[in-house]
């Protein structure tokens, strides 16, 4: 394996851990939401939760990919 697929491996596995980050935190705040998970605190912070992981599943792989763009040189 050269040096360029132990990078895209690398770069394929960070992006998995970032997508299952944001399905567990989606889930998380749909547990929270119906009283499953962490009852003692307001449906609020399911609400929260639910943004955040939806906005992380959608943004990050794309913010990721842009920060690893190779440069026109």
């Amino acid at each position: 394996m050269n040096d360029a697929e132990a990078l895209a491996r690398k770069r394929f596995t960070i992006l998995n851990l970032v997508r299952l980050t944001a399905l567990a935190t989606i889930f998380a705040a749909a547990a929270n939401i119906s009283g499953k998970l962490l009852p003692q605190f307001t449906p609020t912070l399911g609400h929260v939760l639910l943004v955040i992981g939806a906005v992380d599943f959608f943004l990050a792989p794309a913010l990721l990919k842009r920060a690893w763009r190779t440069p026109d040189a």
